[in-house]
């Protein structure tokens, strides 16, 4: 397949919707490129490893790894982030939370069994920020929504560049909400509405490791998620 020139600069749904995964995957090459050898070899084998866990999952219209590859080049890209490890776990920010068993090699794998298996491959800190961002098991007789924020909350208040993560998936989610069909529309707008003040006020912090003007890049995005919500959900 080939692709324009300007793939590097073309909004992330645009090229999912005309080139797919194939377009990501080369708009995630050519962010990469800026790295030296070993740091694009470590990126490339993160994406190899979530590509095969994650080969027979879905996004409603799309394969799951769109998801992945969209959340770790906006770090990069519009994040302005270099930080290798953070890039790591952004690509395989989901792989403990929905296949541990893979991951650790035994169908009863614990998180924690899961998240040893990738510090031994990536690092340690890789693994801690890929656990920050790990959803546990929730109680389920109390309101897994409210269990969800306050998860948030707790485990990214010591853990800033985790916020990074966070934040980029939260993006994707939740601006993207309006490229998600069927019954998942009103769900996700419900879920993700409450965490709109939430993550605001995490990216905000001091210690959050971004620059001014890209902080000010996110808060435009948490206005423009809450404007999509609201029109799902104020319009009911």
């Amino acid at each position: 397949m080939e692709f324009p020139s300007y793939l590097g600069t073309m909004p992330m749904h645009a090229i999912t919707e005309i080139y797919g995964e194939a377009g990501l995957r080369e708009r995630f090459r050519i962010e990469i490129g800026r790295f030296p050898g070993p740091d694009r070899d470590r990126l490339a084998a993160a994406l190899d490893l979530a590509a095969r866990l994650h080969r027979d999952d879905r996004r409603v219209r799309e394969p799951y790894l769109n998801h992945l590859l969209r959340v770790s080049i906006r770090i990069m890209h519009h994040y302005e982030v270099s930080d290798v490890d953070v890039i790591v776990a952004a690509v395989l920010h989901d792989t403990v939370e929905d296949h541990p068993d893979e991951l650790a090699g035994h169908p009863d794998a614990t998180a924690e069994e899961a998240l040893a298996v990738l510090a031994e491959r990536f690092g340690g800190r890789t693994a801690q920020l890929v656990g920050a961002v790990t959803n546990p098991i929730y109680d389920p007789s109390l309101d897994k929504y409210e269990q969800y924020r306050e998860h948030v909350r707790e485990s990214l208040d010591g853990e800033p560049w985790a916020r990074v993560i966070k934040v980029s998936d939260f993006t994707d989610n939740g601006v993207g909400v309006i490229h998600t069909t069927g019954p998942k529309v009103e769900r996700s707008a419900t879920k993700y509405r409450p965490m709109v003040p939430v993550l605001r006020e995490l990216v905000g912090r001091p210690d959050t490791p971004l620059s001014p003007p890209v902080k000010q890049h996110i808060f435009r995005q948490l206005d423009l998620a809450e404007e999509r919500f609201a029109a799902i959900l104020d319009g009911r």
